[in-house]
């Protein structure tokens, strides 16, 4: 069964969702996230993912405090992503509680760290964030596009143990319209091997069912349930059954 992972998206120390990575189109949907992170313990839920919008635009960590406060007020097991580009701020994410830690344009910046933190850490623990905006990836906060593809990056990591990968399509984001069912599909038959997250325009529990018959093995959920398209009594419902 699919893993479903809720997503908190962190501005100033709140819970909010932006549309298509727009920061002008911030909804403040909890003022505390560790209130949704207890909700989401308590339906049943193993894994969550969190994302510092202030640390994707700043290109540091920018809400280590409310990272510590979940993991250190939760069991869940936390993948946090957010302008993470030095070996300083992966430490301090780890240390702050994350049990994974998401990164994207340093990998495509600087591919020669991204493939040391893989060896040092393990593959286990760091995830590769391929966001991807016109068939690119997307770099700095999805403000600036590179001319590299997903598939050429996942390839270039593949040989150094990759392992996970989170893709979100970036013009799918926040929009419930429904994911790119066609590109997950091809990433995961294209790297069996390598976890395949489909992040990005999830807008029912149908959308989940048809990436679990299609083989995606984990899903990243956020809008859709702050706007009730998927109801916590839904998402409880599933999460039992996984």
């Amino acid at each position: 069964m699919i893993e479903i992972i809720p997503a908190i998206d962190v501005i100033g120390g709140q819970c909010v969702r932006l549309s298509q990575g727009n920061y002008d189109s911030k909804k403040v949907y909890y003022k505390d996230p560790l209130e949704v992170a207890r909700i989401y313990q308590d339906l049943g839920v193993r894994r969550l993912h969190i994302v510092d919008l202030d640390g994707a635009k700043a290109s540091s960590p920018c809400n280590l405090s409310v990272l510590e406060r979940i993991s250190t007020a939760t069991t869940l097991d936390i993948q946090y992503g957010g302008g993470i580009k030095t070996s300083e701020s992966l430490r301090s994410v780890l240390e702050a509680g994350a049990s994974r830690v998401i990164c994207g344009s340093i990998a495509v910046l600087n591919p020669d760290s991204f493939e040391e933190w893989l060896s040092v850490y393990g593959p286990e623990h760091v995830i590769l964030g391929a966001d991807t905006k016109n068939g690119k990836i997307a770099i700095n906060g999805w403000l600036d596009s590179s001319t590299i593809g997903v598939s050429d990056i996942i390839r270039k990591f593949a040989p150094r143990g990759l392992s996970q990968v989170i893709c979100t399509d970036i013009s799918k984001d926040g929009m419930l319209s429904g994911p790119s069912f066609d590109l997950y599909n091809r990433l995961q038959s294209e790297f069996p091997d390598i976890e395949i997250t489909a992040s990005g325009g999830i807008s029912s529990m149908s959308d989940i069912k048809t990436l679990d018959s299609n083989g995606i093995r984990s899903v990243i959920v956020g809008k859709a349930i702050y706007e009730g398209a998927i109801t916590f009594e839904e998402l409880r419902l599933c999460l039992q059954n996984e």
